[in-house]
């Protein structure tokens, strides 16, 4: 594997953001107000949410891929910020990792495997101005019955990192923190897995080493210890645990909602136009979400062209167009009741 992106991105760490204090950490993250979370690997091209590592890597085949379509309907929609999926639960990874040939390399019909999804698209959202973050899915069982026959589990890492988990992954996120210039939040799928859970203090602090201002979310986590945002899957939780699925009226923690637009999290046939939020729907959660002291991460999948439908583009620009004729925007800090502003109860938001 190169060395050119790696290097390429340690100039760009010297300007850097210092460390915050969790309270101003907080209270910049909450200016943010609203988000888009990009769900785009190898299970967008074989119809399933949970990628176990043995797909066809040939399969992933993007023919109009454009990380600046994502951005430019992302800031019409008045979004702040961005995630993207760079390792999801199939251990495939969207950048060139020197740790793997699980990575861009392996995609031969994107660029002929000389592609870097990591650096098209923060490129495209840092040039709109909009702050970039990353997903890392740390392992766990997520392969189900969708193993080859004789072929083991590979804890949704790629194969080399087995034997040594820990290790690993934290050659990646050096990879990450050091070739990209400064990169304002990291998504942890899985911080409490049977595998890693017992370093998981080791991969925030080494977030914290390599780019202090770096934010760092546990998806699930209300525990300042483990997490500098509270964060809420609103799907899951809205489904399990549904009357603790946003964060409660009056809440004094910076948070985060994470929620769909469509009805999955990666883009498959079953989504369609009739299918997915309605603007209305949208503004009511994010202002909702807002006056709770939280962000509205939306899930927009692109598609197998690797563009957002034009459906959904148009959704966003919907959404847009509300939020700027607003009276009071849901960018504005707001400490209106939600009993007094008829907004949806917990469990309510869809």
């Amino acid at each position: 594997m190169v060395l050119v992106g790696l290097l390429s991105g340690c100039a760009g760490l010297a300007n850097a953001a210092e460390p915050r204090s969790p309270g101003q950490a907080g209270d910049d993250f909450l200016k943010w107000k609203f988000g888009m979370f990009l769900h785009f690997n190898v299970a967008t091209y074989n119809a399933r949410e949970y990628a176990n590592g043995y797909e066809d890597p040939a399969t992933f085949a993007p023919d109009k891929l454009d990380c600046n379509q994502w951005a430019d309907a992302a800031a019409a929609a008045g979004m702040r910020y961005a995630v993207l999926t760079v390792k999801h639960t199939g251990g495939w990874c969207l950048w060139d990792s020197r740790q793997t040939s699980h990575d861009a390399t392996a995609f031969t019909n994107y660029k002929k495997g000389k592609g870097d999804i990591v650096r098209e698209f923060v490129d495209a959202f840092r040039k709109r101005g909009l702050k970039v973050g990353l997903y890392y899915c740390l392992p766990g069982d997520y392969s189900g019955n969708t193993l080859p026959p004789g072929k083991p589990d590979l804890h949704g890492l790629p194969p080399e990192a087995q034997g040594d988990y820990v290790g690993f992954i934290k050659q990646q996120l050096t990879e990450l923190l050091t070739g990209y210039g400064p990169i304002d939040l990291i998504w942890f799928d899985q911080y409490r897995n049977r595998y890693t859970a017992t370093a998981w203090r080791e991969f925030r602090q080494q977030v914290k080493s390599l780019q202090p201002a770096c934010l760092v979310i546990a998806n699930n986590c209300l525990n300042d210890s483990d997490t500098d945002i509270h964060s809420y899957e609103y799907p899951w939780l809205k489904s399990a645990h549904p009357e603790r699925a946003l964060p409660p009226e009056g809440n004094e923690h910076p948070a985060e909602v994470c929620d769909k637009l469509g009805p999955g999290w990666f883009w498959s046939t079953r989504e369609n136009q009739t299918n997915v939020q309605s603007a209305e729907q949208v503004v009511k959660m994010l202002k909702l979400c807002n006056r709770r002291r939280a962000n509205y991460l939306l899930n927009v999948e692109p598609n197998k062209s690797g563009l957002i439908p034009d459906y959904s583009v148009e959704r966003l620009r919907q959404v847009g167009e509300l939020l700027a004729a607003a009276p009071s925007r849901p960018t504005d800090a707001s400490k209106t009741s939600d009993k007094q502003s008829n907004q949806p109860a917990i469990g309510e938001g869809k």
